[in-house]
């Protein structure tokens, strides 16, 4: 808890008209969101103004991000604004945010869920490059856990056109690193403000933000050699990597390939379907049987 109150600081601004979000967020080029004066507040303030005053009071939101360039400076100006945003006894209650900022998104919805939060904001430009020549970006996630919808997008939009002055509180300073919980009494607020840094891992892969749960399934939950998690210290340029391994953009991981007649290539999303389907030519399980098959989103039909 800080000595002295952290003051509350209204910054007037100039509205941007290309702020229109689309169910994955608003992504433009890092430099986009580090060269345009105010560009980013601008935007965290039409989202936390476009949740209505009363569903604020004493709420929780989630702040995650993929560890990729200019995440850390966004990821302090969003708490210094939810610190600062709502009337005296209306506030913003509480953040919890990731270890070192970092959450995947997954992990963002399933904590929005479980703590049952207003919302969650996203850092991430899901699988375009990182780095200072690469791309930024912020989406919100509503209180299913989901993206938000079509009646929140534009909600922000609407905000974003017409905003003049958001609130920040500048002094205030969060430690990433510092797992727990830590308070700050703000100027004129009711309750002190709230900041949980949880661990990434607990509260539920190339250079990016899959590095700490690699690392905690493959290596201490399965016991495989530490040797086994390459790539899975996070980077803010993904180490240069693609951040989508696919058989592309990592051909060093694929370690199979099921070839049809003629040589014709299986689809990894049909792989499952053509194995389940010939069970009895794999020696593993001639010998050992099968439980189950498992479905996802690729592979949802083809095991029909």
């Amino acid at each position: 808890m800080e000595a002295n109150p952290i003051p509350v600081v209204t910054v007037q601004t100039t509205p941007y008209d290309d702020q229109r979000p689309g169910s994955s967020g608003l992504r433009k080029k890092t430099a986009v969101f580090e060269s345009k004066r105010n560009y980013l507040q601008n935007y965290i303030q039409s989202v936390l103004s476009s949740i209505d005053l009363r569903d604020r009071q004493g709420c929780t939101m989630v702040v995650g991000s993929d560890g990729r360039y200019f995440s850390r400076t966004a990821t302090e100006v969003i708490v210094q604004m939810a610190a600062a945003n709502g009337g005296s006894r209306l506030q913003i209650g509480r953040l919890v945010i990731g270890h070192n900022g970092i959450l995947s998104t997954p992990a963002v919805s399933c904590i929005i869920r479980k703590i049952k939060a207003i919302g969650g904001i996203i850092l991430t430009a899901s699988h375009s490059p990182g780095g200072p020549s690469g791309d930024f970006g912020i989406k919100f996630n509503v209180a299913n856990g989901g993206p938000s919808p079509d009646t929140v997008t534009d909600r922000i939009h609407q905000v974003s056109r017409t905003l003049e002055e958001y609130a920040i509180c500048p002094d205030l300073r969060i430690d990433l690193s510092r797992l727990g919980r830590q308070e700050f009494d703000l100027e004129n607020k009711f309750k002190p403000f709230r900041v949980e840094v949880v661990d990434c891992v607990e509260s539920l892969s190339v250079a990016i933000v899959m590095g700490p749960y690699v690392r905690r399934i493959l290596c201490e939950e399965l016991g495989a050699p530490a040797n086994s998690a390459v790539n899975c210290v996070p980077l803010e340029d993904f180490g240069g990597q693609h951040p989508n391994p696919t058989l592309t953009y990592a051909t060093s991981l694929d370690r199979y390939m099921i070839l049809g007649q003629n040589g014709f290539f299986v689809n990894p999303s049909d792989s499952v379907a053509v194995m389940a389907a010939n069970l009895s030519c794999i020696p593993y399980f001639r010998q050992m049987g099968l439980r189950g098959f498992a479905r996802s989103m690729p592979t949802s039909t083809a095991l029909d």
